[in-house]
């Protein structure tokens, strides 16, 4: 793996290439390009002729079809019309969102600043479960046709099977790792086999205190829909409590509190907190392996691949397999390093 063939897609994103390519789509930038923090895309904020400013998205080639594309931002229209505020793609040359250059697709969105919230804070996260139900009201309202589902096993089965299928596994350690993913795929299953009738909602997918973006004036508010999947509501409130046990719940009940003053919440889906997490971690894994040649990603994660990292993984595993048996108290919540995020680690 560590000598896999370099990935170069974005290799022909200079910032004139860039430029041009914004040219073409109809806005004019004053050449000054500030890059984002982004693993997943290439993003960054531009500043354009007319004052304003805005942040355009490269995707990378063959993640997403233009279909998933033009759904993820079909549903963040929808929030915006529906006043739940999000940043929602503009309208480029030709009229699309998703506009073609020379082999490259971008999106532009309007520059909404921020900071992130005082998870700390009761109020704050009261605000951010009343903005959760009213983001799943309209995720509830129609389905999504090409996006991902994340309603049963199925992406941590894609994601031990490409990991095995490509040996990105050390030799020694590949049949131990196979045994607890697979004794924990069935696990995740057997939770979600657990409610039949669980209720879906098109989801934000990914959401990380990282993709919610606080203002004194207007509150919370959401970006990057990239990972926008078909799934249990659950999904957007466990990766925003890190923390111990204790202080998780504590922080879950106050967005909890928020978010019951719009929507009814089904308390059966705190039984699929440990689930999700666990398909998390072995999708984060499939993630790093399916990226590693681009070069950005040995630079980012030196220690990725190596017997240690495997080792680890099969321990966590160990434990999550604990973790998702059945339990009569509440559910544990997100540890600090269960939360962190690289704009798509979760669901590419």
């Amino acid at each position: 793996m560590h000598d896999a063939t370099p990935d170069l897609s974005f290799g022909d994103l200079t910032p004139e290439f860039m430029l041009d390519a914004l040219d073409a789509a109809g806005l004019r930038a004053d050449g000054r390009l500030l890059q984002l923090n982004s693993f997943e895309n290439r993003v960054l904020m531009l500043h354009l002729e007319d004052g304003g400013a805005a942040v355009a998205k490269f995707y990378r080639p063959r993640r997403w079809s233009d279909a998933q594309i033009l759904e993820e931002h079909a549903f963040a229209a929808e929030l915006a019309a529906a006043e739940v505020p999000v940043a929602a793609p503009w309208a480029l040359a030709g009229g699309s969102t998703l506009f073609h250059y020379q082999g490259q697709r971008l999106a532009v969105t309007p520059r909404q600043g921020g900071r992130g919230p005082e998870l700390e804070d009761p109020e704050v996260l009261r605000w951010i479960g009343r903005l959760l139900a009213r983001l799943h009201g309209v995720g509830r309202q129609r389905p999504f046709a090409e996006r991902l589902s994340w309603a049963s096993a199925a992406p941590a089965q894609v994601a031990r099977d490409w990991l095995m299928a490509n040996g990105a596994i050390p030799a020694e350690i590949a049949p131990q790792w196979d045994e607890i993913a697979r004794r924990c795929i069935a696990s995740i299953q057997a939770a979600f086999d657990s409610l039949p009738d669980l209720q879906l909602a098109r989801l934000h997918g990914d959401c990380h205190p990282g993709n919610i973006l606080w203002t004194p004036d207007r509150g919370p508010h959401f970006v990057d829909l990239d990972d926008a999947v078909t799934g249990p509501v659950v999904q957007d409130l466990w990766m925003l409590l890190p923390g111990e046990p204790d202080a998780a719940r504590s922080l879950l009940n106050a967005v909890l509190d928020g978010y019951e003053q719009i929507a009814e919440f089904d308390d059966r889906e705190l039984r699929l907190i440990e689930p999700l997490r666990t398909m998390r971690m072995i999708h984060h894994s499939a993630w790093l392996a399916r990226r590693w040649g681009d070069p950005a990603f040995p630079l980012a994660f030196p220690w990725f691949g190596t017997p240690n990292y495997w080792l680890d993984q099969v321990a966590k595993l160990r434990e999550q397999l604990e973790a998702m048996k059945p339990k009569d108290a509440p559910p544990t919540l997100a540890r600090d390093e269960d939360a962190v995020d690289f704009d798509g680690d979760g669901f590419s």
